[in-house]
């Protein structure tokens, strides 16, 4: 039996507060399907004859159900065979913590992602060792990189067959790890933000009135949301053992004010303070007291005057696929070759 892939896509990603506050384009399930099938061909083009997949109700699966009818007809073998996580449908972010754990505990040997970055962060926090290709269909898209479908499941195809050294298919990622007290613990794979509200609310962060400190794994000025604020200041490859610190002040009170995309279409002020190298295992204690604490760009975890709030850099937490380097050894090694 060949490697097994997984694939999680949550048709309940991209769906938050600034997909109507932002001019931000919605995928259709049509459109989600597509990408699936796309991935699912060239997985089967490198050989890979079993994918387990997330189970939705939104239509994917029936859209995918009528092209494998179609091929079938053709006789053409042109996809891999699907399996289904067997699990309750909840229609929240519980379908893919469920989903990703059973693709660890099947022993999936890469899990593709399609989704945000509150999806990825979904996916990380369950999957262990597992390497994970992202794939870009959230609002916010700072984590998974924007490169088309076919190439990422030609990337994952060659790294699952055992084509590519695993030194050069996959790598280490920075992840933050947040602890309230004795009470609460999560992570974050792109940004934390301290927001001045209290409560929880509407997750999604886009007001930047309400902004107060800023930690993030890396920024990269050209991608949207938190970690936007931190790329247009001082950019930090995914690569670099550090991350980035921001203090944040209200626009009117700063002496130095920052234009930054907050959300698709959305460009504000916000008002820069210190801004700080974060080296990895040094934890950081908020000094801030009370607010709610964003992960990813969704508000998540809040806390008071009481709480002891530590945020903590850890390099090498979780492993993606690095399709660019795959490919290039691809070609260098003719892996694509027919004869």
């Amino acid at each position: 039996m060949t490697p097994l892939v997984g694939i999680v896509a949550n048709p309940v990603s991209a769906s938050d507060i600034r997909r109507v506050v932002a001019n931000a384009s919605t995928l259709q399930v049509t459109d989600r399907a597509n990408i699936i099938l796309r991935v699912l061909s060239a997985l089967r083009a490198c050989g890979v004859e079993n994918v387990l997949m997330m189970p939705e109700k939104s239509g994917i699966r029936r859209h995918i159900t009528r092209a494998y009818e179609r091929a079938a007809n053709l006789k053409e073998d042109i996809f891999p065979q699907i399996h289904h996580v067997r699990q309750d449908i909840t229609t929240t972010v519980q379908d893919t913590l469920k989903a990703t754990a059973a693709m660890k505990e099947a022993g999936c040997k890469v899990i593709i992602v399609l989704g945000g970055d509150g999806t990825h962060r979904a996916v990380v926090s369950q999957c262990g060792d597992i390497p994970i290709a992202g794939i870009s269909t959230g609002t916010n898209n700072a984590f998974p990189e924007h490169r088309e479908p076919t190439i990422t499941g030609l990337a994952v195809g060659l790294a699952a067959m055992g084509r590519v050294p695993e030194s050069i298919a996959f790598e280490g990622n920075k992840r933050l790890d947040i602890k309230i007290g004795d009470r609460a613990d999560d992570i974050a794979i792109v940004d934390v933000a301290v927001v001045t509200e209290r409560f929880v609310g509407a997750k999604a962060i886009w007001k930047p009135e309400n902004f107060r400190e800023l930690f993030v794994t890396f920024s990269d000025p050209e991608v949207i949301g938190m970690s936007a604020i931190a790329g247009l200041l001082e950019p930090v490859s995914r690569r670099e053992p550090h991350g980035l610190m921001v203090q944040l002040t209200p626009p009117h009170e700063a002496k130095m004010r920052l234009n930054v995309p907050f959300a698709p279409g959305i460009i504000g002020a916000i008002g820069i303070g210190d801004v700080k190298h974060m080296m990895p295992g040094v934890p950081v204690k908020l000094d801030f007291p009370a607010g709610t604490i964003a992960l990813d760009g969704e508000r998540e975890l809040a806390f008071d005057q009481t709480d002891d709030v530590t945020i903590t850099l850890v390099k090498d937490a979780f492993r993606t696929v690095n399709v660019s380097a795959i490919m290039n050894y691809a070609s260098k090694q003719g892996l694509m070759k027919l004869n």
